[in-house]
């Protein structure tokens, strides 16, 4: 499992309704149902990893969350998980927004566009940054919004969004006192747990 949703497991009660947004081949729904008895339902676009959720017993919708989350009522999930989705939605503002609306508390993972290496390159080498977590070209990559710590932080205060929990941590999902530090520089993942 993905080190940021190893972590994030724990923020999600047992017996609880979860709504995975980019559910991906579902196996993070399945551990949690296999885990923590939850009420699961993912929701994905891409048909192959529709198909391995329903061959791992995952309830899935096909659907594309740049179009909203106008068929799920309000307040229908205790929690709602958006990992390492967040910056290729054309307007991730909207659909935190809308995972509000349908989740008691949501759970967001996103890569920090902002960490000195990134801009280390960019004021080098005068081009987009490539890493381990960041290895696309500028041209072929799904990040449509570099996202940073800082501007994830500034939406929530715009948005009266209460940040239940944020944890910063580098590629090995580990956080040091220099993350904890300046998180904005230091981090790679960012990690929030927020509700209304």
């Amino acid at each position: 499992m993905r080190g940021d949703l190893q972590l994030i497991q724990d923020w999600i009660a047992p017996g609880s309704r979860v709504l995975d947004l980019g559910c991906g081949d579902g196996a993070f729904l399945a551990h949690l149902k296999a885990t923590r008895n939850i009420q699961e339902l993912g929701l994905e676009i891409d048909a192959e990893n529709i198909l391995q959720c329903l061959r791992a017993g995952v309830n899935v919708i096909e659907q594309n969350m740049d179009l909203g989350l106008q068929n799920l009522e309000s307040g229908s999930f205790d929690t709602v998980v958006l990992a390492h989705t967040l910056q290729a939605l054309h307007r991730p503002d909207l659909i935190v927004e809308e995972m509000l609306r349908v989740g008691k508390n949501c759970i967001l993972t996103f890569p920090n566009f902002a960490y000195w290496r990134h801009r280390l390159a960019l004021l080098t080498d005068g081009r987009m940054p490539k890493s381990p977590q960041l290895p696309y070209e500028w041209y072929d990559t799904p990040n449509l919004h570099h996202c940073t710590i800082s501007d994830f932080d500034e939406l929530c205060r715009r948005k009266h969004i209460k940040v239940l929990s944020r944890t910063v941590v580098d590629h090995g999902h580990h956080s040091s006192p220099l993350i904890r530090l300046s998180p904005n520089f230091f981090g790679i993942n960012a990690i929030y747990h927020i509700t209304r």
